[in-house]
This record gives structure tokens, C-alpha cells and sequence, in this order.
């Protein structure tokens, strides 16, 4: 999609500093370039013109899981969770964005050691970014999307709990398939032939009133987004099931919509070429994203401790 292509951010957090963004270089040596031993996270900062703020949406969240990735892989960061919040607070007010940002935390084996070998990189590097964007995938009209032959990997295979950058090859391939064939997105299935995710994003179905989205056992990403998605619908009294979810299930859904840092809240108009529902945005989906997007931007005081604002100086 051109329209992610996009200058950074001034700043970067590089090797224990702040740097101008173009001095966060690594080897192509590096271990993390040439097997994906790296772990990264995806957060959003959202731009209020009226208070001149950027609100970032539930970074202590983010920043735990992020945290959770390296326990689940076996290896260190130097940084704790206090540590990275704080780094990402100060960069935020560095590069002082007026528009939504996304932030990317990425810890890499930063070695130019030969093979992949975390026993032997068992300390990664840790570095952070920040680029300009506005919507990763359509949010304001229906996204056409196909179930990939492409398996989702298994936690066995690649912890699915952690955001392992080399398990995005995963990712890379549904999405290129369903490009190819006249697709926005893909839909990924696990082994025992369930629905999991999307590429790079959680899934929601409705049925008859009913909010469904995949169990946590079902080898998807434990969104953060997802979370949120799940505490709105319950706060607002939508019944909410996780659980398995057929294929053919897909194909009987009243509404269906993506959830993640980069989708925000998607809805899906049709599947395998079949739409879903009458094709249109319903009424559950319409009525959370309406939320989501009002929570994310700090305009509800309920879910407050949700976002944390950063106040962006004159430059």
C-alpha cells in the first residue's frame, strides 16, 4: 500500500540515546536481519488538536506484553517496564508529532554473530521509532477479504503469544496471496482447520446479537486491541463469546471486523467473495468502532486510565 510508505519521525531511541532517526543504523550482519530473532510492538498515539496532546492508547498494556515476549523466547532486555514506558513518553515529546503516530518498540540479537543462537544472544538490543500514520487498512468502508491457504503457525511451531518478527514471513505470505487475488486482506486458519486471525489483526464475527471472536488457545495474538474490544462490548451490553469459530461460520456472520494497533477497527463487507450480512456496516460494529475510535482519542473519561496524553511542546 504506497500510502504506508512514510518519513519517520525526527528521533529515534538507538543504543541507549536519543538519535536523529537516520542514525539508527544496524550491520547487515546483524543476527535479528538474518533469522528474525527479534521481538516488536505495534502502539498507537493519537493527535488531539484541540488540546494539543497526543494520546497514547494503553501503553503500560503494550509495553507489558512486549515485555512478555522476551519471557516467552528466553531471552533479556536491559530495559523494565517502567523504563520502556518512560523512553517511549520522552521520544513522544522529542518528535513532538502533530498528526496520529504509530510507535514501534522492537527489541533484536543485535550480534553479527553467525546462526541463530539465543542461548548465545540472550540479551537483545532495544531500540524504538515513531512514523506518521492515519489508517493502515480502511476503516470508514467495507474490506474485501479471503481465507488463505496458508496456515496460521502454531504455538508450538512460533509462540503465537509473542510478536516474533521472523513469524511474520506467516503474515507476509497470506497477505501477498490474498493481494494477488483482488483481496484486501486474508484470514488466517490454524492446523485443526478454525478460524484464528487476520494477517496481522484479531477477528470479531456477529451472529444473531451475539459479539465471537477466537479463543486465546486458538494460537492467535492476544490483541491488546482485541482487550479493549471485548471490555467496550461487555460495558455496553453486548453478549460476547470466545470460542472456537468454524470456517463456515464466516460465510453466516450478520457483521465481521478487524481489530488491532494498525487495523483499529475495520469491518469486513465481504468473505470468499460472499457478503457479509447485507454487505453494509451493522449496527454492532458501527456502534464500536464509534467507541474505540472516542476511547482511543481520550474523549471518555471512563476508560481514561486507558491513554496516556503527552503534551506536545512548541518546537
Amino acid at each position: 500500500m504506497a500510502h504506508l510508505t512514510t518519513t519517520a519521525h525526527p528521533y529515534a531511541f538507538f543504543e541507549g540515546k536519543v538519535v536523529p532517526v537516520a542514525e539508527a543504523n544496524v550491520s547487515i550482519m546483524t543476527n535479528a536481519l538474518q533469522y528474525g530473532t527479534g521481538i516488536f510492538s505495534g502502539i498507537r498515539g493519537y493527535y488531539n488538536a484541540e488540546g494539543d496532546f497526543i494520546s497514547i492508547f494503553r501503553l503500560e498494556d503494550h509495553i507489558k506484553r512486549f515485555l512478555q515476549s522476551f519471557r516467552i523466547i528466553g531471552v533479556k532486555l536491559e530495559y523494565d517496564h517502567k523504563q520502556l514506558c518512560e523512553i517511549t513518553i520522552d521520544l513522544m515529546k522529542r518528535n513532538a508529532p502533530r498528526t496520529d503516530t504509530y510507535i514501534r518498540p522492537f527489541g533484536y540479537a543485535g550480534s553479527l554473530n553467525l546462526s541463530p543462537n539465543l542461548e548465545r544472544d540472550s540479551t537483545f538490543a532495544f531500540a524504538e521509532y515513531m512514523i506518521p500514520l492515519g489508517e493502515y487498512i480502511p476503516v470508514d468502508k467495507g474490506i474485501s477479504v479471503m481465507v488463505s491457504s496458508w496456515r496460521r503457525v502454531t504455538d508450538n511451531t512460533i509462540p503465537s503469544r509473542a510478536k516474533i518478527t521472523g513469524a511474520y514471513m506467516n503474515s507476509a505470505l497470506a497477505k501477498q496471496e490474498a493481494n494477488r487475488n483482488g483481496h484486501e486482506e486474508a484470514i488466517f486458519l490454524n492446523e485443526a482447520g478454525s478460524v484464528v486471525e487476520g494477517s496481522a489483526m484479531n477477528i470479531f464475527l456477529v451472529r444473531d446479537g451475539v459479539l465471537i471472536t477466537p479463543a486465546k488457545y486458538d494460537d492467535i495474538l492476544e490483541g491488546i486491541t482485541r482487550r479493549s474490544i471485548i471490555t467496550l462490548a461487555n460495558d455496553m451490553g453486548i453478549p460476547v463469546e470466545e470460542r472456537t469459530v468454524d470456517r463456515s461460520e464466516l460465510y453466516v456472520a450478520d457483521e465481521a471486523f478487524f481489530s488491532g494497533t494498525g487495523a483499529q477497527v475495520s469491518w469486513i463487507s465481504a468473505i470468499d467473495h460472499r457478503p457479509v450480512g447485507d454487505g453494509t456496516r451493522g449496527p454492532i460494529t458501527t456502534k464500536l468502532q464509534e467507541m474505540f475510535f472516542r476511547v482511543a482519542r481520550g474523549q471518555e473519561k471512563k476508560y481514561a486510565k486507558w491513554c496516556t496524553k503527552v503534551a506536545i511542546a512548541s518546537k
